[in-house]
């Protein structure tokens, strides 16, 4: 804003050759910038300092030289760099990264991006058959990673990912088997060794990783109990590799109900060494399970279609578990325990089936009392 002599207190503006103005400041780094465009007029000039100084008042300033860095390579650094990130999500990222999000945004400045950008880019991708889910996971990772340039690099003053809804799934609702069903197909298995399998994923709510790293010291028969203290990762280039539970609440010991107890005790004498590091479930070589291993060996789609269940995933049986743990009465804190999650989300998923389910149960019997009350009154 100029004082009362004509002249600035912040910044300065000079005419350029071309007629055009220029404006030029110092920011809070001490160096004196140049802004980067230029003004039709020296009004237009004035005002574009007048906004910048509001905004190192107010905190919202960003290094514009700083947000020069294509996405590209700043996510890519990201992913590298990022703590904690196990090696399945880091192959995840890198794919969403380079399959969905480099193609079209990754030459684009982290500052120039746009939520205009950013609404025709998902846009784009549904239009071009990308699934909802695998549009909803590269838009969560492209908003993780401009919220790191938002908040800890101010590369930008705002993140550009704003979109309702974008980050929400829509994932259908998964199938929830019956106790008969679990015991039906667990008996069905083509191989003995994954009837106990089948049982304690589904009785015990245990990943597909938890279940296979499971070692015989890890059950506990007369407690009973099964503790997860790790879990099995097969990488996309093959290697199955050793890697803590998804989240810190993933460790965690989990009762076990007694009738699957006979079940595991015939696979414990049958199929695993003494050794207390001997793993619990393996193929038939001695080899790590894998998943492609598991379903053929098992002839799991055979069974499926035995019992008319089609379509159903292993995680389906976790999935069946949690739902019978809710329906049991259990607390949010119990649930989140049993299923080892550190948020309250899922479990609250859980709960509220139960208590819809609960609801059309007093539903059904209001119906039954009425036309008894109605049939009584007729009489």
């Amino acid at each position: 804003m100029p004082n009362k002599d004509g002249h600035r207190r912040f910044g300065n503006i000079r005419k350029l050759p071309s007629g055009r103005f220029q404006i030029r400041y110092p920011g809070p780094d001490g160096r004196l910038h140049t802004g980067a465009t230029t003004y039709a007029t020296k009004t237009d000039a004035d005002r574009a300092l007048t906004l910048i100084e509001a905004q190192m008042i107010s905190g919202e300033w960003t290094d514009p030289d700083r947000g020069k860095i294509q996405l590209a390579d700043y996510a890519r650094a990201w992913i590298k760099e990022r703590p904690g990130l196990r090696p399945k999500t880091v192959e995840l990222y890198t794919w969403l990264l380079e399959r969905h999000i480099v193609p079209t945004l990754g030459e684009v400045a982290v500052g120039k991006l746009s939520a205009q950008m950013i609404r025709t880019w998902r846009s784009d991708l549904l239009g071009n058959g990308v699934s909802v889910s695998t549009a909803a996971k590269a838009y969560r990772l492209l908003r993780a990673v401009l919220m790191t340039a938002v908040e800890e690099d101010k590369l930008i003053a705002r993140n550009p990912c704003r979109i309702k809804g974008a980050d929400n799934e829509h994932t259908p609702e998964r199938p929830v088997l019956t106790v008969a069903q679990v015991f039906e197909l667990a008996d069905r298995m083509a191989d003995r060794r994954f009837k106990a399998l089948v049982l304690l994923a589904t009785f015990a709510s245990l990943r597909w990783g938890e279940v296979i790293a499971l070692r015989r010291s890890s059950i506990d028969l007369d407690a009973p109990t099964v503790q997860v203290r790790e879990q099995l990762v097969e990488l996309d280039g093959g290697e199955m590799r050793l890697s803590p539970p998804k989240s810190r609440a993933g460790k965690r010991t989990i009762s076990i109900p007694s009738a699957i107890i006979p079940a595991l005790t015939e696979h414990l004498a049958a199929y695993v060494d003494q050794a207390d590091d001997a793993f619990v479930f393996l193929g038939k070589r001695g080899a790590f399970l894998r998943g492609g291993n598991f379903r053929r060996e098992a002839k799991w789609a055979d069974a499926l279609k035995e019992m008319g269940l089609q379509g159903l995933h292993f995680h389906d049986l976790r999935h069946t578990g949690n739902t019978l743990a809710a329906q049991s009465g259990a607390s949010l804190a119990d649930l989140k325990a049993r299923m080892g999650h550190d948020s309250d989300r899922a479990a609250l998923i859980y709960q509220h089936a139960t208590r819809d389910a609960d609801q059309r149960i007093a539903d059904a019997l209001s119906a039954r009392v009425a036309a008894e009350q109605q049939k009584s009154a007729k009489g």
